[in-house]
């Protein structure tokens, strides 16, 4: 079914319920802001940020809709998941939702394929410019959120001190796709900073995998995948304190403040130039990663699923 009129309906209309299209069910899970309304069925809907309700100058006009459509569904009835106790908070905070019906589950890190070396060396020299060596890698669509400017402005410091070192913007154009491209092109080491554009799996691997650091400079965020899978690929991180990524992201990353682009220069000028800091960094990424899995998300929705269907909580 087409997704925006079906959003644009229930906004408005508790029906038709999705068991009308399915058949009977027990439990009907919403996994991306968005439940159906349900006849008998338990439902339940996740909700991975509030951006639209934070930041709505950092949204689209089909994400504005979530906060709409998330109310509508708690009044039906509906429990919640949530990937961080952040977003758990701020569900119970900003919708009044009932605490004992709303579920933090992890995801588990989504896993890189495996790579070759030869493969390696065709995507390095595909992507990293003449005379680059070393890389900082950002991975994500070119959205406001992702403050990716900034790190643009961060990145034009350090290349100073690191000349062997070139930034790769990886991820497909978005919203924000003028003020990157403003950034990029009054940066005076533009010629050092590279966009990929949408990757595959594997040439998303090899930069995850061969980076000296990952940036992740976002302004909010409800959960954060390329962090955590540049810890289990023993990438030294350097993330925001925004939203859930200091939960999220623990002791295994060097945290800098949202927007202070000199604290996010100085904290990658570090990681590039003390070799110290990135093999502890390393780490202890690698070792905080490992507790996120897919099996215990899985373990956790299924306990999550049981619940609702048994009537517990609330």
């Amino acid at each position: 079914m087409p997704a925006r009129p079906l959003h644009a309906f229930w906004r408005h209309v508790n029906g038709p319920p999705i068991e009308w299209f399915v058949g009977r069910a027990d439990v009907v899970h919403g996994t991306n802001f968005v439940v159906p309304p349900t006849g008998r069925a338990e439902a339940v809907v996740s909700v991975h940020d509030l951006t639209p309700l934070h930041h709505p100058e950092l949204c689209d006009q089909a994400t504005l809709a979530y906060p709409g459509l998330i109310r509508r569904a708690l009044r039906r009835g509906a429990w919640v998941h949530t990937d961080s106790a952040f977003v758990a908070g701020e569900v119970v905070e900003a919708f009044g939702a009932e605490p004992s019906r709303v579920r933090v589950v992890n995801p588990g890190i989504p896993q890189l394929p495996s790579t070759t070396e030869a493969g390696a060396a065709a995507t390095l020299r595909r992507f990293l410019p003449s005379g680059a060596q070393r890389f900082c890698l950002a991975v994500g669509t070119a959205e406001p959120r992702k403050d990716l400017p900034g790190l643009v402005e961060a990145f034009s410091s350090v290349a100073v001190s690191h000349a062997d070192v070139a930034l790769v913007l990886a991820g497909p154009p978005g919203w924000g796709e003028d003020a990157l491209t403003a950034a990029i092109e009054s940066s005076p080491v533009r010629g050092r900073i590279v966009r990929t554009g949408w990757l595959d799996e594997v040439d998303l691997a090899i930069l995850l995998e061969r980076a000296g650091v990952l940036a992740y400079p976002s302004l909010y965020e409800g959960f954060g995948f390329p962090p955590l899978q540049a810890m289990q690929a023993g990438v030294p991180v350097v993330a925001t304190r925004a939203g859930s990524l200091p939960e999220v992201l623990g002791n295994g990353a060097l945290l800098v403040e949202p927007r202070d682009h000199d604290a996010l220069a100085s904290a990658l000028d570090a990681c590039f130039g003390d070799a110290t800091l990135r093999h502890r960094l390393a780490a202890a990424g690698a070792a905080w990663s490992a507790q996120f899995s897919w099996e215990g998300c899985g373990e956790g929705l299924e306990a999550l699923y049981r619940d609702m269907a048994a009537g517990t909580g609330g």
